[in-house]
């Protein structure tokens, strides 16, 4: 044989100089979840080894991130019940945990890359991403607050605003407010292709965000996140995203959904992140202590799989783990 293609297989040193994809802290989103109180690191309990934090200690962490080479995170609050109601009206609050997590975020580390959630759910007394009325998600009233959801995130400091709710024509408002506002170096990173996964169950726990159960309450959120059956559909949300102010663009979840990220990757000329979500962190965690799989090793698999198939950025619970791991 002319041809031996093992011979680039020979030693790690060759398979090293010839990979096509490897993995960086560069890659990588860190999300983070936030909490009221002090000196509270709280273990999620189907998360295992992930945790709320409170404000205090996110101080600390977002500096160890920074030490690993971490440079972006992204921000979730658990807002307790007594704030939450059907109009998001503490989502606007300028002195509410989410504005005071990306002060307390900057002022500890100022050159990180703060990213925040734009949703309804941690607000909603329903559990969902929209407004409800008679048992109707309000698309057009869901998108004017989250806009102002937006400038307000915008306001005390943030980066990027991440709205991850789905409704249409939401990217439009935001840039418009935010544009109108003087806010034209706030990014937008838009959930382009979320889909209406059953991989969102430990995420929705972590925050007390899932639906309630209750007369003309949606039971689910299927009436706004994609059909997991859809491929095109993820194109044309994605495309509509970008024509409409979108700097980067996300597919969520991460490992199901790979020819989605590829087929939007060979389409658009902005950043592609990939969401590798709660349910696929637990399911790795879950199968690790039982002693069936090698953590490490599948947690870079994965992660590779997911940069192969397209992905410039990951939003990850393993980022931390993961540059520990690759270093």
């Amino acid at each position: 044989m002319l041809r031996r293609n093992r011979r680039l297989r020979t030693n790690e040193a060759i398979r090293s100089m010839v990979r096509e994809t490897s993995i960086s802290p560069n890659d990588f989103i860190v999300p983070l979840f936030i909490v009221e109180g002090k000196n509270v690191k709280d273990e999620i309990n189907s998360m295992p080894g992930y945790y709320r934090y409170s404000l205090d200690l996110i101080e600390k962490e977002v500096k160890e991130l920074w030490s690993l080479g971490l440079r972006s995170v992204l921000l979730f609050v658990k807002v307790s019940e007594e704030l939450k109601d059907n109009a998001g009206k503490e989502a606007i609050n300028p002195e509410g945990l989410m504005q005071r997590a990306v002060k307390t975020i900057k002022n500890a580390v100022p050159e990180m890359i703060v990213m925040t959630d734009v949703a309804l759910d941690p607000y909603s007394k329903f559990g969902h991403d929209g407004i409800i009325d008679d048992g109707k998600i309000l698309n057009d009233d869901t998108a004017a607050v989250l806009a102002e959801i937006s400038l307000s995130h915008a306001k005390a400091g943030a980066d990027f605003v991440a709205p991850s709710d789905m409704m249409d024509g939401r990217i439009f408002e935001i840039r418009s407010l935010l544009e109108d506002e003087g806010f034209h170096d706030t990014g937008i990173m838009s959930y382009s292709a979320k889909y209406a996964s059953a991989f969102y169950g430990p995420f929705r726990d972590a925050l007390d965000s899932a639906p309630v159960d209750a007369q003309n309450i949606p039971k689910d959120k299927k009436t706004y996140q994609m059909d997991p059956a859809n491929r095109e559909e993820a194109v044309k949300e994605t495309l509509m995203d970008i024509e409409e102010g979108a700097d980067i663009v996300m597919v969520k979840p991460g490992l199901c959904y790979l020819d989605i990220v590829r087929d939007i990757r060979n389409v658009v000329n902005v950043p592609v992140a990939v969401y590798q979500v709660s349910g696929e962190y637990a399911m790795i965690k879950a199968a690790a202590e039982k002693g069936w799989l090698d953590h490490d090793a599948v947690v870079l698999e994965q992660l590779t799989a997911i940069k192969r198939a397209g992905a410039s950025l990951i939003a990850s619970y393993f980022a931390k783990e993961a540059v520990k791991i690759i270093s």
